[in-house]
């Protein structure tokens, strides 16, 4: 069960980029890495579902209501991303959004959800209709709901 604590200790992603990019955002206390290249992100620590150590990943997000919203795109890759199958198997996740920490409850959008959700992230994001030309999976789409009162 990931929290707003694992944040600090969690395992980076085996991509350098994107783990440089976390080490800087975590290290600043969120005031440097939220916006990156013209798109904020935030930094999501899941449960590792066969290790159980917590890892921790910068993802592009955007809202809807209070909620938090993320995309699984994986670049376009035929695979889901890794942090997509923990945090299926264990949809407790810790997030910082800025300086922000939270714990989150993590789900996929619902087939409907989803509908208004993509064209609000591809606005966002436009590389991720691209993605989505790449692959026959349907990329997910994740709506993290804070759970606590600390964001």
């Amino acid at each position: 069960m990931a929290t707003a604590e694992d944040l600090d200790h969690a395992v980076d992603s085996q991509w350098d980029w994107v783990a440089k990019h976390t080490r800087t955002y975590i290290t600043s206390g969120g005031t440097k890495g939220h916006l990156s290249q013209g798109v904020h992100t935030l930094v999501l620590a899941t449960t590792g579902r066969r290790t159980g150590t917590a890892r921790r990943n910068c993802l592009i997000y955007g809202t809807s209501g209070d909620d938090y919203v993320v995309v699984a795109s994986k670049g376009g890759a035929d695979k889901d991303p890794a942090w997509l199958l923990n945090l299926t198997a264990d949809p407790s996740v810790g997030v910082q959004v800025g300086t922000q920490r939270f714990t989150a409850h993590a789900r996929v959008a619902t087939p409907a959800e989803r509908e208004t959700l993509w064209p609000q992230m591809a606005a966002i994001f436009p590389l991720y209709n691209t993605y989505a030309k790449k692959t026959t999976r349907k990329i997910p789409v994740v709506i993290l709901t804070p759970v606590d009162d600390s964001h």
